[in-house]
Formats: structure tokens, C-alpha cells, sequence
């Protein structure tokens, strides 16, 4: 086979695409490089659009990651959501190029014979090998079929560095776009760059080992273990296999195996997904045939774009794990909620408040039911001390205002943490913010309701129905003990007929009657107070937990809701529940969904 080197030249036709098989050059003056030396250019290429979005799962998968990055940016730091957002770009520049064509790298170290074997594959000398290191300098990419241009400007691979093999190449490589790498144990800063610059935008990888470093630690420990996941668009190739005398292949391949294995690399045995493992001889041409014959099947399969994409996407999921799964039930569960509204109510002195009420009622019914002459006397005590005890009672309610006011924060703090347990740390501090934001002028909120209901008690309670009663009952005893007292008057003074015994009895009845009606209306009098104050005690509690609950629980419940919706976005992107198997986009499958039910509600 004949190739055209950059040194030749040749005829060319301005009409045609390619120049009778062999490496094409720009008509006129278009063979120039970006640097205005001639070169060995493909012609412009109109590149294929993949047309439309992604399908299937993949589809399914990007959009939620894009709704899972847009819900999280007030709640993460952009750093923790880079991965994520450069696999979106990636996915959606990859979407607008070719889908006819499948961009594999051959990557390698120094001296493992990758230009080899790339020339091998193109079975045309196209990338320089020899025993100068390093070999390759550029990354230099050859073209099975026409429209790849796209693919490579996005790689920067420029157009002197692209060829074409001999007479188109094999048809079963038709849509192969092989790119030689620099070594990535280059000594040169730039040539590693160049290598983890492509190696993030490939379809697919070939990477080439020797026998001296297939166990390097610097190809296991910096691209294979964090790569393990791109298993099924990852070709390993044991090279220079021609120099292992009798076992010893077969024996550096097992161990080379269990190295991958070791890696986290699934391993494509018996027809299950996972990395290609085979030896071969560049050199020889031992075992390129079964390669070629791989990476024919392999490209002409049309989706290994996607599968790449998706290994990308389990690879961003699989760094955003601990900020979206937490072990364990997360949320504010019923017992919590009555606990917080038991903190506010004891906060708001509402069991005070219902004994208050409760002994207004009581203080009343002994006001409309007691005798004139034990009113009188509670009247006179009244007048005779007033204001007693004014100066401890204006110390105390600053102490309870402030004792109050510190259970209020503790009450947020509790339920606070306990909303937050469990949550990845990122939402467990954005339930706590949301917690103290909502407590802003809580205790504030507290003392109006406080007060509120303290004027409401303070007016003359509801009477039972039988209060009228009791008072005429009251009023006749009252009556019997004048009526008595003023017979027994007309008696003395000789106004009336003497006789004791009935104005007595008269008299005794109204004395003894009057208080036996008070302490019978006290004792009727304690259910309906009891009862009043429970009403009063109720009401302010209410009135606190519903105060509570629009300020703190609330806004707890909407971070709450805002954690469940990512993470049930980050069960669809890690591929839970989609139902299919990574080779065809859906991702490895093996994240949990949202979990046991996070409990969202306030109440």
C-alpha cells in the first residue's frame, strides 16, 4: 500500500471529496494549515447532525439531570455541580455532531507500540513510530468515511493532521474516526494535557499496554480506576505479546485481568457487558484481525456515543451521591410536630393561661352566687390592700419574658435537628437556615397571641344557663334573712305579736340557704370552669402551633419537598427504575429510589 507523506505531493481535483483513495488535499491554495504550511488537509466536510434529542432512557436521564442541577443551585456550591453541568455541554455538543461515526482513541505509554498498532488498523504508515520518545507529539486522527469534520474541530485536531486510509479502508470500519494520542506518560506537561483533554471527549478508548508496564500505577491509579465505569466503550490490549516465550502471555493476561478487575472494571466475559480484553502483536499482525473485527461490530452498532454519555452520567452521579442519598427516614414525622407545638404553647404560658381562665370563671360564679355579706368583705379586703405586692409582680414578667423567649429558640433548634437528621449536609443546612429565618419574630408573634387571648379571658366569661337560677335562689335567701331580722324587730319594739319561732326559722332558712346555694353553684361551677379553661388553654395553643407552623414548620416542609423532588431527579439520572441495562444508555441501575417516604408535611 502507497500513502501520500506530508513531504509529497499531489494532484488536486477541486471537484471531489477524496483523491482516488488516497489522502486528499484542499484545491488551490486550501492546503495550508492554520499555521500557513502545507499539509496533508481533508477537504470541508459537512458534518451529519444527529438530528433530534437524545432517545430512550438517555433522554430520560439528561433531562433530569438538567432539572436536578437547575433545583439545586441556590442549595450547592457550582464546584459540587461542574461535573454534572460539563456532562450536560458535552452531551448537547455531542448531539449536534455525527451520529454516523464513532471517535475512538488508541492511548498508551511510552514505547507500548499504540502507533503501531494504529497503523496497523489503518494499514497505512500514517502515525510515526520508532525509538525517539516521545513518538507522538499531536494527536493525529484517521477517517474511515466523509463527514467527520465536525467531530474533529470539536477535538482540535487540526486538518493537517488528518488522514484517511488507503482505498477508504475497510467496509466494516466505515464510521470509525481513530485518533493516536500522545503518551500519557509523556515527560511534556502539555502531551498528558493533550491526552486528558481527549480522552473526555471520545466515544470509546483503546488502551494499549506492554508486557514492562501493563501494572503501572500511574495508568491503574490515574485513568482505568476512575474510568472503571466506562467499561463497555474500553478496549484493553495486551501489545507485544510476540516477545512472551510459551505461557507467559496467557499468564500476563490473567494477571493484567485481575488488575482491571481490581480497578472496578467490569470485564466483557461470556457475552456480559464490560471491558474488551485481548492480546495482540502489532508488530507481527497477531490478533489486530480480531480487533479489527471488534471495533468493526463495535462501531457499526451506532450507539456508542450514547453509552459513553451514559457512563458519564452514572460517573457525575456517582460524585454527587453524598449530597442527594442519605441513609435512613428524613423528614418531621407526627410525634415531632405535636412535640414543637407542645414547646410553643408551654413558651406562650398557655396551661397558665387556662388556669387563669379557669379561675375567672370561678371567681365570677362566686361573685353572682355568694351572699351580699361575704361580697361586701372580699370588697373590703379589696379596698383595704390595694396594689399589694406591685413590686415583685413587675420583676416577674421580664423573667418569664425572657425564660419564654429562650424556649421559643430551643423549640426551633429542636425541630430544626430533627427535620435535618438524616439529610445530606448541604439540605440539612438548608432546613436549618429555612428554621431560624422562619423564627424571626416568633416570640414577638408569641406575646401578641398571648395578649390577645388574655384580653379575651379578662371580660366576664359565659354564664351556664342555670346562673339566673342560682342568683334568684340567692337573692330569696337573702330576702328570708331581712324578712326574719325585721319580724323579729316588729317583735321587739312591740309592733308585731310575740313569737319566735317562725321569723327564727325565717331567718335561719336565709342564712343557711344562702350559703349552702354558694357552695352548691361552686360545686356546679367546677366543670364548666374547668372546662373553660381547657377552651382558653386550647385556643392559645392552636393559636401558637398555627403561628409556628406558618413560620418555621412551613418553610421546613418546603426544603423538605425541595430535597424529595432532587432526589427523586437523582434516582432518575443514577438509571433507578428506568428498567434497562447500561449498554443501551440507561446507566448502571444500581441507585436506590427516593427511599422510605420523607416526610414533608407541617401539619
Amino acid at each position: 500500500m502507497t500513502i501520500i507523506d506530508d513531504g509529497e505531493t499531489s494532484e488536486a481535483r477541486g471537484g471531489e471529496r477524496w483523491d482516488d483513495g488516497l489522502i486528499a488535499r484542499r484545491a488551490g491554495g486550501g492546503g495550508r494549515d492554520g499555521d500557513g504550511e502545507p499539509g496533508d488537509d481533508l477537504p470541508a466536510e459537512e458534518h451529519v447532525p444527529i438530528g433530534g434529542a437524545y432517545g430512550g432512557p438517555l433522554r430520560v436521564r439528561l433531562d433530569a439531570l438538567r432539572e436536578l442541577i437547575g433545583l439545586s443551585r441556590t442549595r450547592l456550591e457550582g464546584a459540587t455541580l461542574a461535573e454534572a453541568g460539563r456532562v450536560l455541554d458535552e452531551a448537547a455538543a455531542r448531539q449536534r455532531l455525527s451520529s454516523r461515526h464513532t471517535v475512538v482513541a488508541i492511548a498508551g505509554a511510552t514505547g507500548s507500540g499504540k502507533s503501531t498498532l494504529f497503523n496497523a488498523l489503518a494499514e497505512v504508515p500514517i502515525s510515526e513510530t520508532g525509538l525517539r520518545r516521545p513518538t507522538t507529539s499531536a494527536p493525529i486522527a484517521c477517517i474511515w468515511s466523509e463527514g467527520a469534520a465536525g467531530l474533529l474541530d470539536r477535538l482540535a485536531i487540526p486538518p493537517r493532521l488528518r488522514r484517511r486510509p488507503l482505498a477508504g479502508g475497510d467496509e466494516e470500519l466505515s464510521g470509525l474516526v481513530l485518533v493516536d494520542l500522545p503518551d500519557h506518560d509523556s515527560a511534556l506537561v502539555r502531551h498528558r494535557e493533550q491526552v486528558d483533554r481527549l480522552l473526555a471527549l471520545v466515544d470509546a478508548v483503546i488502551w494499549v499496554v506492554d508486557p514492562e508496564k501493563y501494572a503501572d500505577a500511574a495508568l491503574h491509579e490515574r485513568y482505568l480506576r476512575p474510568l472503571a465505569g466506562h467499561a463497555e466503550v474500553t478496549f484493553v490490549v495486551l501489545n507485544q505479546v510476540d516477545r512472551l516465550p510459551g505461557e507467559a502471555a496467557d499468564q500476563v493476561l490473567d494477571d493484567l485481568r485481575r488488575l482491571l478487575d481490581e480497578d472496578g472494571m467490569a470485564l466483557g466475559e461470556h457475552g456480559e457487558p464490560g471491558a474488551t480484553v485481548l492480546p495482540l502483536s502489532a508488530l507481527t499482525g497477531d490478533g489486530v484481525d480480531e480487533l479489527r473485527e471488534l471495533l468493526g461490530t463495535f462501531v457499526q452498532e451506532r450507539n456508542a456515543a450514547a453509552r459513553r454519555l451514559s457512563a458519564d452520567v452514572d460517573a457525575a452521579a456517582g460524585k454527587l451521591r453524598t449530597v442527594y442519598v442519605a441513609d435512613g427516614r428524613h423528614g418531621l414525622g407526627e410525634r415531632s410536630r405535636e412535640d414543637f407545638a407542645a414547646r410553643l404553647a408551654e413558651a406562650v404560658g398557655a396551661q397558665a393561661a387556662g388556669e387563669t381562665a379557669e379561675r375567672a370563671w370561678r371567681r365570677n360564679a362566686g361573685r353572682a352566687c355568694g351572699t351580699p355579706w361575704l361580697r361586701l368583705w372580699r370588697w373590703y379586703e379589696r379596698v383595704r390592700t390595694p396594689g399589694g405586692g406591685a413590686s415583685g409582680a413587675a420583676e416577674a414578667p421580664m423573667e418569664d419574658e425572657l425564660t419564654a423567649r429562650q424556649r421559643v429558640e430551643q423549640a426551633v433548634r429542636t425541630v430544626a435537628e430533627e427535620a435535618a437528621h438524616g439529610l445530606p449536609a448541604p439540605w440539612a443546612q438548608a432546613v436549618r437556615e429555612a428554621a431560624v429565618r422562619g423564627a424571626q419574630g416568633l416570640p414577638e408573634a408569641l406575646d401578641e397571641l398571648a395578649v390577645r387571648e388574655a384580653r379575651a379571658t379578662a371580660g366576664r366569661p359565659l354564664r351556664p344557663a342555670w346562673w339566673p337560677a342560682a342568683v334568684l335562689a340567692q337573692v330569696a335567701m337573702t330576702l328570708l334573712q331581712i324578712y326574719g331580722g325585721l319580724w323579729l324587730v316588729g317583735q321587739i319594739i312591740g309592733v308585731l305579736e310575740p313569737g319566735l319561732v317562725v321569723p327564727v326559722l325565717v331567718m335561719l332558712a336565709g342564712i343557711v340557704g344562702g350559703p349552702l346555694v354558694e357552695w352548691a353553684c361552686a360545686a356546679a361551677a367546677r366543670g364548666p370552669a374547668r372546662r373553660y379553661g381547657q377552651d382558653a388553654r386550647r385556643r392559645l395553643r392552636e393559636a401558637a402551633a398555627g403561628c409556628g407552623r406558618a413560620r418555621v414548620l412551613d418553610p421546613i416542609a418546603t426544603e423538605l419537598m425541595r430535597y424529595r423532588e432532587v432526589r427523586e431527579r437523582y434516582a432518575t439520572v443514577s438509571g433507578a427504575g428506568l428498567g434497562c441495562g447500561s449498554g443501551s444508555g440507561s446507566g448502571s441501575g444500581s441507585e436506590p429510589g427516593p427511599g422510605p417516604g420523607v416526610e414533608t408535611g407541617a401539619g
